[in-house]
């Protein structure tokens, strides 16, 4: 590869060092020489092929997202376009603890319902891969322009073991779990994920998680959670999460951390002393958080665990009785629910559809649940039923639970980093396309809560740190060239609610292992990204 040299520009190295100015020379795939502004021996490198003038710019390295759904996106394009073009380099696949791999041939018709509404769905590839071994060999042939890195969803985990009941393992199903969760951290997955709103993860119990959990931490990994409870039962959820971490020994790292519903929103100063007691235990603990008051998942999820049991095709079958829906409308409308009830803490007002697989449904894309009940003149909750039985489960959501102050609190937080949590079909959430920029443009610039240098360390090196990264998420003699060049006053967020696919203003440039794929107007397509693993 040829030498690159970005000369006169103002360098964020990604460790909170405080910014300076300076010229950075890319040899292939890594950072080779920085050199001080007033060095002018960079010009005298007869290999240098080309010179970009970084005078008006910030350089910083490339952004990581620690919680990403392009599982299945990255498979069909090259260029994840809503990613890029917000300056994410790094992707880390396998959220929630239900994802793409390990799948099992017998379950693949059902597991593609039950992860559409977060992953989306097509028949452009080839589901047969099985292992995450066989997926991360898929992500290579597809020659992705960005990096990846997997975590081993428990609930594909538990499915492949034991299959979609609600039991617990018995002690041959254990050993199996812990036999795919051992071999697909040997093949370099960064950590395990669980989502314990989701089916199957939800029916793992606590010492099955510690047991899991046990042999990530052998690697240094990292156990990536949607706890239990991020609502009425926070506090006891949070509870949940930290034994296992002290039992375990492994690094917690919450999802998407935050409180649901007004009703729970005094409960912030008792969550954040679970943090710093759990940190005074010896545990490490860290988290993301995308900077929106509203979420974004899969329609689904809004019914009780119950309604789930046995996976999608029944679920759906229950979707079909007139006695069940009626139960499920009282469990629905209930207060102070002893799980996380979204209709309870958004309302049905507050929850919007972003995606559906037909074409015959497209025009509620946008509509809330209310607006859907009008549409076709019954109860919200039975139009709401409807549409996932129309959709085959095939249908994302927004869903507005949040308070902007505890935003800015979690912000200020030494253990927070930077998330999309971006679900990519429809008309998406806008943080698929602006949760990066909006840091800066809000927080930073705006409020200046944290300072750039801050803000770019909790979107880079306390990233790759957590996740065992080697040599990324920072600018440094040797590390990869993962770069990007923006104008710090004009990146900005530009998508809303209504019009989330917006792409943000001011990126100037990305590079991916020193491969510029995008110069501020246009794409350059190529296979630079990589798959990477965990290095202890």
């Amino acid at each position: 590869m040829k030498k690159i040299a970005i000369i006169n520009t103002k360098i964020v190295d990604g460790t909170k060092k405080a910014a300076y100015q300076g010229h950075v020379l890319i040899d292939g795939e890594r950072i080779e020489r920085i050199y001080s502004l007033d060095d002018k021996s960079v010009f005298e490198q007869e290999a240098i092929i080309q010179f970009i003038d970084g005078s008006p710019y910030v350089l910083t390295p490339g952004f990581i997202d620690p919680h990403s759904h392009s599982d299945l996106e990255i498979l069909v394009n090259p260029i994840l376009e809503p990613k890029i073009r917000q300056g994410i380099t790094t992707e880390v696949l396998g959220q929630d603890g239900i994802a793409m791999a390990p799948l099992p041939l017998s379950y693949i018709e059902d597991w593609r319902k039950n992860i559409a509404g977060l992953e989306g769905d097509s028949d452009e590839i080839d589901w047969t891969y099985q292992t995450v071994d066989g997926y991360l060999n898929a992500i290579k042939k597809a020659e992705p322009t960005s990096n990846c890195a997997y975590l081993i969803p428990h609930g594909n985990v538990r499915m492949t073991a034991m299959g979609l009941v609600n039991a617990n393992p018995t002690v041959d199903q254990m050993e199996h779990m812990k036999t795919i969760v051992r071999e697909a951290m040997e093949i370099g997955c960064v950590g395990l994920s669980s989502g314990l709103i989701y089916i199957p993860c939800a029916y793992g119990l606590e010492e099955e998680l510690i047991q899991l959990c046990k042999i990530v931490a052998e690697y240094d990994g990292v156990f990536v959670v949607h706890q239990r409870s991020e609502a009425n039962s926070i506090l006891e959820s949070m509870d949940e999460i930290i034994r296992i971490g002290l039992s375990s020994g492994v690094h917690i790292h919450f999802s998407h951390f935050k409180i649901c519903g007004k009703n729970n929103w005094h409960l912030l100063e008792q969550v954040l002393k679970k943090l710093d007691e759990a940190q005074e235990k010896g545990l490490t603990v860290s988290f993301d958080q995308y900077p929106y008051t509203a979420g974004s998942t899969m329609l689904g999820v809004i019914l009780p665990p119950w309604a789930h049991v046995g996976g999608t095709n029944k679920m759906l079958e229950r979707l079909h009785d007139s006695t069940i829906r009626e139960q499920l409308k009282v469990d629905l409308y209930e207060k102070n629910s002893n799980w996380d009830n979204f209709i309870e803490f958004a309302g049905t007002s507050g929850i919007y559809i972003t995606s559906v697989k037909t074409v015959k449904n497209q025009h509620v894309i946008g509509k809330n649940l209310d607006d859907l009940g009008v549409i076709r003149g019954k109860d919200p909750l039975d139009a709401a039923f409807d549409l996932l039985i129309e959709e085959n489960n095939h249908v994302g959501m927004i869903d507005f639970y949040g308070s902007e102050e505890h935003i800015k609190t979690f912000i200020c937080r030494n253990e927070m980093t930077v998330c999309t949590d971006g679900l990519l079909g429809g008309k998406p959430h806008p943080r698929a396309y602006g949760s990066f920029p909006r840091i800066i443009s809000e927080y930073v610039n705006k409020d200046r809560l944290i300072s750039l240098e801050e803000a770019v360390y909790k979107m880079t090196y306390n990233t790759a740190k957590l996740l065992g990264l080697k040599d990324r998420g920072l600018i440094k003699e040797g590390a990869y060239a993962d770069l990007l060049l923006f104008d710090e006053k004009e990146f900005k967020d530009t998508g809303t609610y209504l019009e989330p696919d917006q792409f943000p203003t001011g990126l100037r440039m990305v590079m991916v292992n020193g491969h510029i794929v995008f110069d501020g107007e246009n794409y350059h397509i190529k296979p630079s990204g990589k798959v990477l693993s965990i290095e202890c």
